[in-house]
C-alpha cells in the first residue's frame, strides 16, 4: 500500500491557494479507488482548514515542516520537537531588537495550541493574524502569561526583508534550531519567518505517518527547500514545473506546473483513476 504525500503552496494548490475544481475532483478519484493521501506542508492547521475541508483529508497530516502531526479523528495534536527556554527567549529578543512581534505557538497538556505575543504593533502582524486565522481557531494570550515549562513548538513572524533575515542569523548560532523565510503572500513587501526545531522536518514526519497508518512506500509532491527532507525520505518524489532547481535535481521526475493542475493531471495517469 502506498500513501501519497502533498505539499501545498506552489504545488498542490493554485496561485490563488485554492484547490481547483479539477483537482478536487482527482482527490476524490483517489478516495473512491481507496488511495491514501495527506500533506505534510509549511502552514498551519488553522492556515489549511478553510482550504482543506469538503477534500476528505482524513489521515493524520503534517504541519509547520513536520513540527506537529494533526490526528483529525482525535482532533488531537502530536509532537516531539521543542523549543528550550534558552532558545526561546534568545530568538524572543532577536525579533524586539528588530522590531518584530514574535508569534509563539505551544501545546497545551489537553494536545491543543495556544498562541502567545508581545503587544501587537504593526499592520503585518494584524495582518498576519487574519490570514492565519489565528483568533478564530486557537487562543491567543499576552507573552508574560506564558508557563515557564510551556512546551513550544515553533514562532513565527512578519515583516520587513532585512528584519527577517537578521533574527535569521541569530537562529544560525543556535545549533538545535533551524529557520524558513520568504515573501508573504500577504503582500507588501513583507516576508514570514518561520522558526523550529532542527529534528522537526517533513521527512522525520512522513516517517511517523507510514508507522501510524502501516503503510509501505511514499510517494510525495513538493516545491521549494523545505521539502527536501521529504523527497530524501519518500520512494518517488515528483516536483512541478515551477519548483526551485534544487528541488527538480533531486526529483524522480519534473511533472506539470502547479497552476496548470500539474499534480493531478499527474496523478490521473500515474493511477489510471476514470471517471466513469
Amino acid at each position: 500500500m502506498e500513501l501519497i504525500v502533498f505539499d501545498l503552496d506552489g504545488t498542490l494548490l493554485d496561485r490563488n491557494s485554492t484547490i481547483s475544481d479539477y483537482t478536487s475532483d482527482t482527490l476524490k478519484l483517489l478516495s473512491q479507488h481507496e488511495i491514501a493521501y495527506t500533506i505534510a506542508t509549511g502552514r498551519t492547521l488553522h492556515g489549511a482548514r478553510a482550504i482543506l475541508d469538503g477534500h476528505s483529508f482524513k489521515l493524520p497530516q503534517a504541519y509547520k515542516n513536520g513540527v506537529m502531526i494533526w490526528h483529525p479523528e482525535q482532533r488531537r495534536y502530536s509532537t516531539s520537537t521543542t523549543l528550550t527556554a534558552h532558545e526561546l527567549d534568545n530568538i524572543v529578543h532577536a525579533c524586539k531588537q528588530e522590531g518584530l512581534t514574535p508569534f509563539i505557538f505551544t501545546l497545551d497538556q489537553g494536545h491543543t495550541s495556544s498562541v502567545y505575543h508581545p503587544v501587537l504593533r504593526s499592520e503585518a502582524d494584524f495582518e498576519l493574524i487574519r490570514v492565519l486565522g489565528l483568533e478564530k481557531h486557537l487562543h491567543m494570550r499576552p507573552l508574560d502569561e506564558l508557563p515557564a515549562d510551556a512546551m513550544v513548538t515553533h514562532i513565527n513572524s512578519i515583516g520587513a526583508a532585512a528584519a527577517i533575515q537578521a533574527v535569521m542569523r541569530c537562529v544560525d548560532d543556535e545549533a538545535h534550531l533551524v529557520a524558513y523565510s520568504g515573501l508573504a503572500h500577504e503582500g507588501q513587501g513583507w516576508h514570514w519567518l518561520d522558526v523550529h526545531h532542527s529534528e522537526a522536518s517533513k521527512g522525520g514526519a512522513i516517517k511517523t505517518l507510514k508507522e501510524l497508518l502501516g503503510l509501505e512506500r511514499v510517494i510525495c509532491f513538493g516545491d521549494s527547500a523545505n521539502d527536501l527532507s521529504m523527497f530524501e525520505t519518500a520512494d518517488e518524489c515528483y516536483a512541478p514545473a515551477n519548483a526551485t532547481p534544487e528541488i527538480k535535481s533531486r526529483a524522480t521526475a519534473v511533472i506539470g506546473h502547479h497552476d496548470e493542475e500539474g499534480i493531478a493531471r499527474f496523478l490521473r495517469e500515474r493511477f489510471e483513476l476514470d471517471e466513469s
